[in-house]
């Protein structure tokens, strides 16, 4: 199929419904072309020339200079008729010549003011309202009939000349879509023509209103003419006149109606008269696009003129996207650089290599979004919607900001933490990752990530190249008693052997993280400059008065002598699952209670326990429960076996994840069993927690979700979790 189609005529030619995808329509002739309903995934229609065949060309022509031709025939004979309303010596139909030529006056200024929407046609049934109440309640004598001519005259008039007006226009619209040759002349010139020969045909009474009808045509016809090129333009006010002649000059055009386009090219095509309405425009390339502007594109995000312009040009530095829809578009390349996208929906679009330096991506949806190498220095993401589904390979980040900034802080919550350092290669994924599940864990809590972002500050301390864990230890908790205010609590460790180690802790909103940041290394620096002995004395001293730097310490030593090292913390004002765990270690006194996983390479399994082993111990466990009570209600002991059952028979399930799911439910039937057990049932909510955050990375189709969704709310319910 390759190269099948480069460079061919293929004027008329019928692919309707056909299987087209990744063929090369490069340089190709596709004007008149039906594609409807095609299959064009990845297809490529670079320099690709759309649009309406030679023959319809010429006879859209044709028509333009005919409906011209009429419109300036029917815009002077219904001025003839307010002409000889004018003219006439009876004071009746002299009113209403006046009431007619005012109407019209004031038309032409919501025309020219408000285009041709929803206020003009407020306005024209008005008079049509007075004009038929003049018709229905007039009294039937010599008076009563004047009146009835004249208001008769008066509708005949308005209406014939807005549509003059209106067929003027669409046809002026219609000329400029097909680029014919000084399009506003020949229009003119044949309305005109019409409008001459309509004040000879209309006239019927006094010599004036020759005059008063050729005004009227005139005023008519340029009126109609710049509404007419102002509507091709782009204007607004006149969508209504260029959505109508689009969709006439379409009709003979190329057709992608309905047509499946993810991933095309159309890079430097010729769109003009093409339609693109229905048609599936994921990730589809508009780059260079000519005369898409000229496209009939309702119903799709090329709908909004702003949209259409940045993915033609690829270019939206400094400019405002706030609140628009662009899911599934194609900004790779794109430079955003300064933008503003607070809120815009960018779900499932392809940001790939873009340049997003200083964006505002506060509220911004990027579920499923690939932002594969794009640049996010000095972004804003403060509640930006991001999931694990979000592509974030490769991204170019030196600092990141979790706020958007304000006349008192222009610099809010920067990351990392000291305004002299950057993050290094690596850095920013380590940094967004376990934020990632933690988002996707609350999604399924439906809790307000905005008030959770309110409340979850945190201060990210990285040391490369290996850590001294006494020294670590002694500093952290020396700068958490030196700086009460900040309320400092470790939330996570994370180790890659001696090549990095993050320490993460939660502080409070107004804490300043960069003088934290740089207190807490200068005071490890210090720490680790003594000589062992003065270390080993000081961390004795310390020891004795606080036994949670001991445990921190033998945290720290993990961290850098395993190859791989994660723990997350549970605080006590609230738990913070941050990432899918592999295992379980539970340490006590690090500020309250630290819990969490320690997995030493990819390929070992949790804590070397064996699935089957760990399912029979939750077999075990859910068998001291007792039976229900009532025959007809489900006890929580058959719903947590049935719980146990889906999640072992579930195969998208990793082994690895099959054995943490399994030991939640083992901390459901302990709970189940000890009720009255404060610890267990905090833990219980932390299972629950664990378990939908590991059902929501799994397929929508799987068995355990359909299970889950049943069970979890009933045992929740049954355990009081909720």
């Amino acid at each position: 199929m390759a190269n099948k189609f480069h460079c061919a005529n293929l004027q008329g030619r019928n692919f309707r419904g056909k299987n087209l995808a990744a063929a090369d329509f490069s340089y190709a002739d596709i004007r008149g072309a039906d594609f409807r309903n095609a299959v064009l995934v990845g297809a490529n229609f670079q320099n690709a020339k759309a649009g309406l065949p030679i023959f319809w060309g010429i006879s859209l022509v044709s028509l333009s200079l005919l409906l011209s031709f009429f419109s300036g025939l029917i815009s002077a004979y219904s001025g003839a008729f307010i002409g000889d309303l004018l003219s006439n010596d009876i004071h009746e139909k002299y009113f209403f010549g006046i009431f007619s030529l005012l109407n019209l006056v004031l038309f032409l200024i919501v025309i020219f003011w408000q285009g041709l929407g929803a206020t003009l046609v407020t306005l024209a049934e008005v008079v049509a309202a007075f004009l038929i109440a003049a018709l229905a309640f007039l009294p039937e004598n010599e008076v009563g009939t004047n009146l009835i001519l004249g208001s008769v005259f008066s509708t005949l008039a308005i209406t014939g000349v807005l549509a003059g007006i209106g067929h003027m226009a669409v046809s002026v619209a219609v000329a400029r879509l097909i680029a014919l040759p000084k399009a506003r002349t020949l229009t003119a010139l044949m309305a005109f023509s019409g409008a001459l020969l309509g004040t000879l045909l209309g006239v019927r009474s006094h010599e004036s209103a020759y005059f008063t009808a050729g005004l009227i045509g005139l005023v008519a016809i340029i009126s109609a003419s710049y509404i007419g090129w102002q509507a091709i333009a782009g204007e607004n006010k006149y969508s209504l006149i260029r959505m109508l002649s689009i969709g006439l000059v379409a009709q003979k055009g190329t057709s992608f109606y309905g047509a499946n386009l993810t991933d095309a090219d159309f890079n430097q095509a010729t769109l003009k008269s093409v339609d693109f309405r229905k048609a599936i425009l994921t990730r589809t390339c508009w780059y260079h696009a000519q005369k898409l502007a000229q496209a009939r594109v309702e119903g799709t995000y090329l709908e909004h003129s702003k949209v259409q312009q940045l993915l033609i040009t690829k270019d939206g530095r400094e400019q405002n996207f706030d609140r628009l829809d662009l899911r599934e578009v194609n900004l790779k390349d794109a430079n955003l650089q300064d933008a503003s996208l607070i809120c815009t929906d960018l779900s499932a679009a392809t940001l790939q290599n873009a340049n997003l330096s200083g964006a505002k991506l506060a509220q911004a949806q990027l579920y499923h979004t690939n932002l594969t190498q794009a640049c996010l220095t000095g972004a804003y993401i403060e509640n930006w919607g991001i999931s694990t589904n979000t592509q974030l390979d490769s991204v170019k980040c030196e600092y990141i900001y979790m706020q958007l900034p304000t006349k008192d802080d222009p610099d809010p919550c920067r990351k990392p933490d000291n305004r002299q350092e950057t993050f290094n290669e690596g850095d920013f994924a380590d940094f967004i990752a376990p934020i990632i599940k933690t988002l996707d864990l609350y999604h399924t809590q439906n809790v307000d990530l905005r008030e959770v972002g309110k409340n979850f500050k945190t201060l990210d301390l990285f040391h490369y190249e290996g850590i001294d864990p006494s020294a670590a230890a002694i500093a952290i908790t020396q700068l958490a008693e030196n700086h009460p205010e900040a309320e400092l609590e470790i939330l996570a460790l994370e180790g890659r052997g001696q090549e990095k180690v993050r320490v993460q802790a939660k502080v409070s909103g107004n804490a300043n993280r960069s003088e934290l940041y740089k207190e807490y290394f200068q005071k490890y620096t210090e720490i680790q400059s003594l000589p062992h002995s003065d270390l080993q004395a000081l961390l004795l001293g310390v020891q004795e008065k606080d036994e949670r730097i001991r445990s921190l310490e033998r945290l720290l030593e993990n961290a850098i002598y395993q190859p791989k090292f994660y723990v997350e913390t549970y605080q006590n004002k609230g738990e913070f699952i941050m990432s899918e765990s592999k295992g379980n270690v539970n340490i006590s006194d690090v500020q309250g209670s630290v819990s969490g996983v320690a997995a030493a390479g990819e390929n070992q399994t949790m804590t070397g326990v064996a699935i089957g082993a760990i399912s029979g111990s939750v077999t075990n466990t859910i068998n001291q429960l007792p039976e229900s009570p009532e025959s007809d209600k489900p006890s929580i002991k058959e719903l947590l076996t049935q719980l146990q059952t889906a999640i072992q028979a579930e195969p998208s399930l990793p082994d690895e994840d099959k054995a943490e799911a399994l030991e939640q439910v083992k901390t459901l039937a302990e709970a189940a069993h000890k009720p009255e057990d404060g610890v267990l049932q905090k833990a219980a909510k932390t299972a629950m927690k664990i378990l939908r955050g590991t059902v929501s990375s799994l397929p929508e189709a799987a068995k355990l979700v359909e299970a889950s969704t049943k069970l979890l709310p009933i045992i929740s319910k049954i355990l009081l979790l909720i």
